[in-house]
């Protein structure tokens, strides 16, 4: 990809004194009339380039322009490593590594010390969900449509969207864009679809809302929960909430108070602690959880 080359020259320019067309030719897999066309995109956006003709000659950035080469510290050179190396995690091309790679190279005197930072958005569905991330990136990419079953708790549907934006929020990935059957911008989590295609090439439309990533947005609160938990749970409640979610009473149990998004996920999420809690309030919560225990325990009496 074009831009990802602009990036990778121009972090060669700026740690190397000079370099040459044919030795930036080898190393990004491209003709010298690409890098000279690179060249001239990178002199058209700014950056004082100057190329000296014959032996001894090549590419340079411009003395007067030396103090901007410390723009990017070794730091910022560690985090963008990582930003690549995590996307590569979830990649299934090894794309992100190989750029990675390309930078390093240009960069390998200028990165000190080792990798002190690492990233895996990879999941349990690796095997299902990198091949979905490069067909979803290359739909954004051509402007085609995507077409894909969605399964929600309301049910299975047939949809089919213009791509905008692929999300990496809450743990999840989700693709953002506008849905044909709905006729507004929606978020879908990549788990939940399923015979992801390519449909028709379709026109960017104008103005596309950014996508509202805010917990409240997608998760409005609807209640606040109280409940009771035993100790035994206290890193439960610290890794999914934090430490002042509960208060600690004198027997050593936990009362839990937190606002929540809607019944059906805090009934599963409650479930999961069986027998080591017990909901004081809503009363709607605890009517439901004697409901399902009670049906769950006809099921076992046989």
């Amino acid at each position: 990809m074009k831009i990802d080359r602009l990036i990778g020259i121009l972090s060669i320019l700026l740690q190397k004194e000079m370099t040459t067309a044919p030795e930036l030719a080898e190393h990004f897999e491209v003709s010298r009339r690409t890098i000279n066309r690179d060249i001239e995109a990178l002199s058209n956006a700014g950056i004082p380039i100057q190329t000296i003709q014959g032996s001894g000659g090549g590419i340079s950035i411009m003395s007067g322009y030396r103090m901007d080469r410390t723009i990017l510290s070794s730091k910022d050179m560690q985090m963008i490593l990582a930003g690549l190396r995590s996307l590569d995690s979830v990649s299934g091309s090894k794309y992100y590594g190989q750029l990675m790679e390309k930078i390093q190279m240009g960069s390998s005197g200028f990165v000190s010390g080792r990798d002190s930072i690492l990233i895996d958005l990879s999941s349990w569905y690796r095997e299902t969900l990198a091949p979905k991330i490069e067909l979803i990136q290359d739909a954004i990419e051509l402007n085609k449509r995507l077409k894909f079953y969605y399964y929600s708790p309301k049910g299975e549907t047939e949809r089919e969207i213009e791509p905008y934006y692929l999300i990496f929020k809450w743990s999840s990935w989700y693709v953002y864009g506008f849905c044909l059957l709905r006729r507004e911008f929606r978020t879908f989590k990549l788990n939940r679809m399923d015979k992801l295609i390519h449909g028709e090439p379709f026109v960017r439309r104008q103005d596309v809302p950014m996508p509202n990533l805010e917990s409240d947005e997608i998760y409005p609160v609807t209640g606040t929960v109280k409940a009771v938990f035993d100790s035994s749970t206290k890193w439960r409640l610290i890794e999914d909430y934090g430490a002042n979610s509960f208060t600690e009473l004198p027997d050593g149990r936990l009362l839990f108070e937190h606002e929540y998004a809607d019944d059906e996920n805090l009934i599963s999420w409650i479930l999961t602690f069986a027998n080591q809690v017990t909901v004081i309030e809503p009363k709607q919560i605890r009517e439901t959880l004697y409901q399902i225990t009670s049906e769950i325990t006809k099921k076992y009496e046989k």
